[in-house]
């Protein structure tokens, strides 16, 4: 389920990216800047919380950065974050594993593995239907990302016509 929670989470990733890409900038510049803050965070916390995973530095003093990357740079650290993490949970040990921290308010913290997990998935879950607003906003169709929806669109063989 773990692995099969990653590819739903970079199916919906990738749709929200994509329809990100088409705002128009100079006619929707407010919503474009949200769109780009919100992946930018989104991708800082994954790339945080990897760190602890694997007990290496943190790679970032924050959750945001004073300034917000261009959108090739989010759209490649966010596709490389989701590589990283599906490699990570297709070679993963326990998930009972408590992994100790301290959160980027300076607060020390410890989750588990699975919770670790978890939070990412629902994170980003979280923050694109904040972009939804945004593409809302600049007349953009958001994506629907529901896993019924990956399901049957990765699945198709699921998806019964007959009905219960």
């Amino acid at each position: 389920m773990l692995r099969q929670m990653f590819n739903y989470k970079r199916w919906a990733d990738q749709r929200t990216l994509d329809a990100v890409e088409s705002i128009d900038q100079k006619k929707h510049p407010e919503a474009y800047a949200f769109a780009l803050q919100q992946i930018n965070h989104i991708v800082i916390v994954e790339e945080l919380f990897k760190s602890r995973l694997t007990s290496d530095a943190p790679p970032h003093p924050s959750t945001n950065t004073d300034v917000v990357p261009v959108f090739r740079e989010l759209n490649l650290r966010l596709k490389l974050s989701a590589k990283w993490y599906k490699h990570y949970v297709s070679h993963l040990g326990s998930l009972e594993e408590e992994i100790p921290f301290v959160f980027a308010d300076g607060k020390r913290g410890m989750l588990r593995v699975e919770e670790i997990l978890f939070h990412i998935v629902n994170h980003s879950s979280y923050h694109r239907g904040s972009i939804a607003r945004a593409l809302d906003l600049a007349h953009v169709p958001h994506p629907i990302d529901g896993y019924g929806i990956f399901i049957h669109e990765t699945e198709p063989h699921r998806r019964d016509s007959r009905g219960s």
